[in-house]
């Protein structure tokens, strides 16, 4: 099987937003306690995280994570995580029926994410509470002092103010399964006025707005345009949501899931054009797509005994181990965000740690990298640049999502800083390899290329505690650079990176 790709200096998508390779956690499950926090752990520094796992997140190079839900943030009191750790009070999560010991909150969180070098993304919460708790929770996070709440933020040990600048109205208010769940109507109306009171606090922030939980809500895409509608212009972003499953065990139709993201984009950005003409508005708001991921493994299973435990602290909960096959499925959805990153600006993989994750720990014990960790790690440190727009020539087949699903799935990168041009391709055909001959235009001589695979022979393949390196990118041999051609050969159903060196 053959494919042809052009890559032209002229045509190009966008600068990235590096932000696009950020991350989730939420208190949910083991992600916090146990995942970054651990005080027994043996790795554990002064505030009771754990460095192993503070290592493998800095290798990730994930520059933003959004904390603290997720469902959790729409019955969240941020109160309850300030303060001495022995006065705060346990509360009940109705999100995920567990006891939440609040003994991580705001101050630890932002201690941990300096010491990851990751910039903070927080969230308010639009469903039990409303404008007043979230005006006092910007205040306590990004006041100087002088004022009630900044203040206690001294008082509680934190001199200086954190200036987070990307703040989430709310989460997923279009699911009726979510805590205070409301109408577009009603949640627009509330969401357009909790911006105006934190604009008035401080207009260089970053708000974003709920979008839909999923393009299969009943109420998509008229959730977006009613909210859009009466929020566009006080915000910034629009928040989407996927996420990715293969039940039927199908690795054709599970691969060829990506174009259902690309519509869903496509589909919001029209969305978008029409309410900025609407209102004849002179802004650009854009998406943030801050929560996605492959997520099946466990799901049934925990959803139906997750209320038989009674409210557990912590408990093991959408573990998902991933497979080779789901490196295949995360390097596609990468690719996606990175040819619509003129429109996507903010991605967060969800979760971080534990909860359908890229890194795994066990109490007391190691952490490792799951299967995912290296599709997103790769992305993360070299998928950072310029978007190409490609010329693509190559076979396709059509799965029940869409017709026309390329077998080669490929995006390109332009770093002008190192000189380097990246590209990442999914070879969907599990049958044959992949001959590709890319054309490189305009971007003066290439010197050098290198070629590194990651490929394994079963689609079942996972990383486990004893077995942690199973799957992993190697270095491969074979890519060769000729009259401005790089020509290279990829594996059936194999994720590789192609690096050329300008």
């Amino acid at each position: 099987m053959k494919a042809h790709v052009t890559a032209h200096a002229r045509y190009v998508v966008a600068e990235i937003d590096n932000r696009l390779y950020g991350s989730f956690l939420e208190h949910l499950g083991r992600a916090v306690y146990t995942g970054i926090y651990e005080p027994d752990h043996p790795t554990a520094d002064q505030n009771g995280m754990r460095r192993d796992v503070i290592d493998l997140v800095r290798e990730l190079d994930t520059p933003i994570c959004r904390y603290p839900g997720g469902n959790f943030v729409s019955a969240y009191n941020w109160e309850d995580g300030i303060g001495p750790k022995e006065e705060r009070p346990t509360r009940l999560d109705l999100a995920w029926h567990t006891s939440e010991s609040n003994q991580v909150g705001i101050h630890e969180f932002a201690d941990w994410a300096k010491s990851t070098n990751i910039e903070m993304m927080l969230a308010v919460n639009l469903g039990s509470r409303g404008l007043d708790a979230a005006r006092n929770f910007v205040e306590y996070v990004n006041h100087p002092g002088g004022s009630y709440w900044s203040d206690l933020r001294k008082k509680n040990g934190r001199a200086d103010p954190w200036d987070v600048r990307l703040w989430c109205l709310g989460n997923e208010m279009d699911g009726p399964w979510q805590v205070g769940h409301k109408s577009a109507a009603e949640y627009g109306h509330l969401a357009n006025e909790t911006a105006k009171a934190l604009r008035a606090f401080d207009d260089k922030l970053e708000l974003i707005v709920c979008g839909s939980s999923h393009s299969d809500m009943a109420t998509y895409p008229q959730w977006e345009a009613t909210v859009l509608d009466s929020t566009y212009d006080q915000v910034d972003y629009i928040s989407l949501h996927m996420y990715f499953e293969n039940y039927e065990k199908n690795a054709a139709e599970y691969l060829a899931l990506p174009k259902k993201l690309d519509r869903y984009i496509g589909t919001v950005g029209g969305v978008i054009d029409y309410i900025k003409a609407k209102r004849r508005a002179k802004n650009d708001v854009k998406i943030s797509f801050d929560e996605w991921n492959v997520w099946y493994h466990q799901r049934k299973n925990d959803a139906k005994r997750v209320k038989e435990w009674g409210w557990p602290h912590a408990p093991a909960l959408l573990e998902d181990i991933y497979n080779f096959e789901d490196v295949l499925q995360v390097g596609c959805i990468l690719n996606t965000f990175i040819r619509r990153s003129d429109l996507v600006r903010i991605a967060c993989i969800a979760q971080l740690v534990n909860v359908i994750a890229p890194i795994m720990t066990v109490p007391g014990g190691p952490a490792w990298r799951q299967t995912i960790y290296y599709p997103f790690q790769l992305a993360s440190r070299h998928g950072r640049g310029t978007a190409l727009h490609l010329d693509i020539d190559c076979p396709a087949y059509d799965a029940d999502i869409a017709a026309g699903v390329e077998y080669l799935d490929i995006a390109g990168v332009h770093d002008s800083d190192t000189g380097t041009l990246n590209f990442f391709a999914v070879n969907r055909n599990g049958s044959e390899p992949m001959e590709i001959e890319i054309s490189i235009e305009g971007f003066g001589a290439a010197k050098s290329v290198a070629h590194t695979l990651i490929k394994h022979d079963d689609l079942e393949a996972t990383n486990t505690e004893n077995n942690p390196e199973n799957v992993k990118p190697a270095k491969a041999k074979g890519a060769k650079l000729s009259g401005g051609k790089l020509s290279v050969s990829v594996p059936a159903h194999s994720y590789s990176m192609i690096s050329v060196q300008l």
